[in-house]
């Protein structure tokens, strides 16, 4: 039985079981050690991240790259990252880079996607998303090469 998402839990880590998210969060300690203090809110915050794209599909929300981090990492469970995107969002929330020479990203603004997680109901930490200042500095990038919540539709061949 697919249950979308129509209110938000009380918290993000809530949306998964106590096991999974501490395996997550052990899993981000590991990976990456300069993050390890910050990894329960990393991934209470990706998956705050992905209630939002499961209510916005086709938006094309990214990341904070440090956010990107926990969304990586819940990739790497695809069973349970799957089962994840199905109850939540009733269908299967892709990762999509836009890493195509030549071409810019397609995922829409930070200031969006933060808007959009707070549309949601969830709080949006500003220890792991730029602020506005970052922003204009030049340092407000989605993910390391452009992630999006879906991929942009294909060209036609011919």
């Amino acid at each position: 039985m697919t249950v979308i998402l129509d209110r938000p839990a009380t918290t993000p880590r809530t949306l998964v079981s106590p096991d999974l998210f501490a395996r997550l969060t052990a899993r981000i300690a590991v990976d990456h050690p300069e993050h390890a203090h910050q990894a329960e809110l990393i991934m209470e915050q990706a998956l705050a991240f992905l209630a939002a794209c499961a209510v916005n599909p086709g938006v094309g929300l990214g990341p904070s790259d440090t956010v990107d981090i926990g969304w990586h990492t819940f990739i790497l469970y695809t069973s349970e990252y799957a089962e994840f995107c199905e109850r939540v969002a009733g269908r299967f929330i892709h990762h999509a880079p836009d890493d195509v020479p030549g071409e810019t990203g397609t995922g829409n603004s930070l200031a969006a996607t933060m808007a959009a997680m707070e549309a949601s109901g969830y709080r949006v930490d500003p220890v792991v998303w730029p602020t506005s200042a970052e922003c204009s500095s030049g340092k407000c990038n989605q993910c390391y090469a452009g992630c999006s919540d879906s991929p942009k539709p294909k060209k036609a061949v011919g």
